[in-house]
């Protein structure tokens, strides 16, 4: 692949990166230095025409000043390489640090806001017009829940051996049941679905690179789209400042969410709809237990205990988190 980069210089190593649950990446370096090798698997967003739109977004917002680490041309000006129908790609390597919201300020929570802010203004800039007039998806509906519900239960029960995952799988599918019984009039209307617009589509704090205080390279656009931007920004902050208890911070919560409705002009209402939808979307989430239960996949169980718990913390403290996100 590399004697499509001439000027990358001579590969001296290749090693495989452990983080991340959809793509293979590695650290390529050669006689001139680092680079990102990107090996895109996920069907749903690995052919070449999304690749590719994925590229051009992140050249034009780098020049809007947004930090981000746009793929390296090869001698044609193409940024995907196919090789045996699988698509790469190769960038820059960023040298940086993930950061959850526990390990930021209060000026720092209040900088991701803004940065998110100048993600989605700037995307409105530069991908192609009339793209931010869409709607968004329908929230679930709790009668197919309750049935996935069930059908998760007796998945947990039924492993053998059983463990304390199970267990804690069992408790809350059980819980949240009961969550769902008690609140199943609360789901978001489906005519008052919001206007939508170009997002990153999966910011996260595995996908936003620090050095030092600063954030140096916001990275993996694979989901790229067009959704509810403040839905994206109550998704991101559910991520960035949930605690392992299940809690989030909402002091951070509060500065981030100021910041990003100022940076895009927001306002308290379009927030207060989109906490209203995420919270409910989360509460008939269970994409880890499918995974576990349905695939065989245990990549995503070490996020379930805090995730879990979230729903119901949030429950609890509807208000107070609508507040956060509002005040």
């Amino acid at each position: 692949m590399l004697r499509r980069y001439p000027d990358t210089g001579e590969p001296l190593s290749c090693k495989p990166l452990t983080k991340g649950l959809l793509n293979h990446g590695y650290r390529v370096s050669t006689t001139r230095g680092s680079y990102f090798l990107k090996h895109h698997l996920d069907d749903s967003t690995g052919d070449r025409a999304t690749i590719v739109r994925q590229h051009r977004a992140t050249q034009r917002l780098q020049s809007l000043g947004v930090p981000v680490a746009p793929p390296v041309e090869d001698t044609e000006g193409d940024t995907v390489t196919e090789i045996d129908g699988r698509c790469y790609a190769l960038h820059p390597w960023v040298d940086g640090l993930h950061r959850v919201g526990a390990q930021l300020t209060l000026a720092q929570s209040e900088r991701l806001g803004a940065l998110l802010g100048a993600v989605h203004t700037g995307l409105a800039q530069v991908m192609e017009t009339g793209a931010t007039g869409g709607r968004g998806h329908a929230s679930p509906d709790a009668v197919d829940t309750f049935a996935l519900i069930d059908d998760l239960l007796a998945a947990a029960r039924d492993r053998r051996p059983r463990d304390s995952f199970d267990e804690l799988a069992e408790h809350r599918l059980v819980e949240r049941r009961a969550l769902l019984e008690r609140h199943a009039d609360r789901r978001p209307p489906t005519p008052d679905l919001p206007a939508t617009g170009w997002v990153h589509g999966d910011f996260h704090p595995l996908n936003v690179l620090y050095r030092d205080a600063d954030p140096v390279a916001i990275i993996d656009w694979d989901r790229l789209g067009v959704q509810p931007r403040a839905e994206e920004a109550v998704r991101a902050a559910a991520i960035f400042f949930v605690q392992p208890a299940g809690k989030l911070d909402l002091e951070r919560v509060r500065g981030y969410a100021r910041a990003y409705r100022c940076a895009v002009g927001a306002g308290a209402c379009e927030l207060a709809a989109a906490v209203h939808r995420v919270w409910w979307e989360r509460l008939n989430d269970f994409w880890i237990l499918r995974w576990r239960y349905r695939l065989d996949d245990r990549r995503a169980d070490p996020q379930f205990p805090a995730v879990s718990a979230l729903a119901v913390w949030w429950t609890r403290e509807y208000e107070a988190v609508r507040d956060a996100f509002t005040g």
